[in-house]
């Protein structure tokens, strides 16, 4: 069977993007997918999306790690998900669709940046030396002096793979303050096993993290990512992160087919 697909990326933060409506995927096929986000020996990305009908809202999201696996959301994802829709016809600048952790919206202004909400944050677990919480993924977050010459791979590895966070591991950003509410950030991501250019989950993550530590004040918050920029706004009440947006581009890079 011939697969055509388009690859996006989200500040380096790429992904297969497939028309599933017709729901002609092979979904349970972990090998498939695995292979297809091979970087040698396939089409390569960080992960594989589909976008489906949904009776619930314009279209749903499905989203694998290039694992193979099904994973969380992915905010990044999600963004250039919505910019793939939108190419598709199936959405116009606005959108309301269906995730693994609930309903999103996005919009799409002039110039192509997506803003994406993300989903409320309630819980944040403040601890000496990192702060861990969840934003549609799990994310271990913590500063470090010297981001440039940190060793994310391993470091992160060795974080998520501990007893910290046993066997469904989790996310770890590392972040370097730049300024009162500009940050940079690397993150390992969990399902890729490597570093990435850029996680969504993970900048919405660090800009919370950075703001219940204390460490800015703002509620629009900068983040320098390996690809990128990013930004994330919310609204806070009583510690309870509310009308959170992920705010960045989403970029076409090419079609393809390939047999599958």
């Amino acid at each position: 069977m011939l697969l055509k697909f388009q690859k996006y990326q989200g500040t380096g933060n790429d992904f297969i993007m497939v028309d599933n409506r017709t729901l002609f995927f092979p979904k349970n096929d972990t090998k498939l997918i695995e292979h297809l986000c091979d970087r040698r020996f396939g089409i390569g990305a960080d992960g594989l999306i589909l976008l489906e009908n949904d009776t619930l809202s314009d279209f749903k999201m499905v989203y694998y790690n290039s694992d193979g696996n099904e994973s969380s959301m992915c905010g990044n994802g999600g963004r250039c998900l919505t910019a793939f829709a939108k190419s598709q016809g199936v959405i116009e600048n606005k959108t309301t669709f269906n995730a693994v952790d609930g309903l999103h919206h996005a919009h799409v202004d002039s110039n192509g940046i997506i803003s994406l909400q993300m989903i409320d944050v309630n819980t944040i677990s403040l601890q000496p030396e990192y702060v861990f919480l969840n934003t549609g993924s799990p994310h271990h977050v913590t500063l470090v002096d010297d981001l440039s010459s940190f060793d994310v791979k391993n470091q992160g590895a060795a974080i998520r793979y501990s007893d910290l966070y046993g066997k469904a591991g989790s996310n770890v950003n590392f972040v370097q303050p730049l300024g009162e509410n500009h940050f940079r950030l690397r993150t390992y991501e969990r399902g890729v096993e490597d570093e990435t250019l850029s996680c969504g989950t993970g900048a919405t993550a660090t800009a919370i993290a950075m703001h219940a530590l204390g460490k800015t004040t703002a509620h629009v918050i900068d983040l320098d990512v390996e690809g990128g920029k990013l930004q994330v706004a919310f609204e806070v009440n009583d510690g309870k992160y509310s009308n959170v947006h992920l705010i960045g581009p989403a970029t076409f890079v090419f079609n393809g087919e390939i047999e599958i």
